[in-house]
């Protein structure tokens, strides 16, 4: 299996180098940085999003919501939409709180697992599937051209069926993981104006994507072929969300050009 294991690259003193150098330091050990990195992103583009609705609430719809939230009828045409929407979140503080407190109970683990690099790739990807799973639901259900989404919990989704993965492939009895997993599923069905679609494409590119790296860990004998190995899946990985993506616009009501 993977070993995320990390050790410091050089030098213990914070002063030595200064702030970048302890940085670069820092970043080769254990402390999650990258589940910190992703926590600050989304509460620092949160407060900007509140400040924005509380004084210029016109403009957080047209500016904010209106071009950084993922539409799929808009999605190509705005293909920054795939990122920006995943670190944003509804105006209800519950919203963001749930999803930041979700990330922190799986975000270090996996992180420490997987290794930083390899996590970022994990939640960006697994974000990526979230934004195409309403692409395909749009492609199927002609009214899901009409909607659009903000949030984490395609990436968290995600996260879930990577540590899915690891626990079964470690022989641990996963049935608690499992029946919390479906509790989440289901919620949608309780709390209105919840994108299940998005989860639902999240959890499978996560797993997929842990599946996939489980398997070229297993093959590849050195370091530097595993690195060459995770990187060629995870470029496969976004141009096959691209490609379904593109597959997906086809019956979008709204041409492409």
């Amino acid at each position: 299996m993977l070993n995320g294991k990390y050790t410091n690259p050089g030098g213990s003193g914070r002063g030595s180098g200064g702030p970048l150098a302890y940085m670069r330091r820092r970043w080769g050990s254990d402390l999650p940085l990258a589940t910190v990195g992703i926590t600050l992103i989304c509460i620092l583009v949160w407060l900007v999003q509140m400040i924005a609705y509380l004084l210029r609430p016109q403009d957080y719809l047209t500016v904010l919501v209106n071009r950084l939230a993922f539409a799929p009828a808009l999605a190509l045409r705005s293909p920054w939409m795939f990122v920006t929407s995943m670190f944003m979140h509804s105006t209800n503080v519950t919203h963001i709180l749930f999803n930041m407190i979700t990330l922190w109970v799986v975000g270090p683990v996996l992180e420490r697992f997987l290794g930083r690099w390899r996590f970022l790739v994990l939640y960006l990807l697994s974000g990526l599937g979230g934004d195409l799973g309403l692409m395909v639901y749009a492609a199927l259900v002609p009214s899901g051209w009409s909607t659009s989404a903000i949030g984490a919990s395609g990436a968290l989704f995600g996260l879930f069926g990577a540590i899915l993965v690891i626990y079964r492939r470690m022989g641990m009895d996963i049935r608690s993981m499992v029946i919390w997993m479906i509790l989440n599923f289901c919620m949608p069905l309780i709390v209105p104006g919840i994108a299940w679609q998005d989860h639902v494409g999240g959890f499978l590119a996560g797993l997929l994507y842990m599946v996939a790296l489980d398997r070229i860990a297993g093959r590849a004998r050195t370091a530097r072929s595993f690195t060459v190995r995770w990187i060629g899946v995870a470029i496969v990985f976004l141009g096959g969300i691209a490609a379904l993506a593109f597959l997906c616009n086809m019956t979008n009501p709204i041409p492409f050009m």
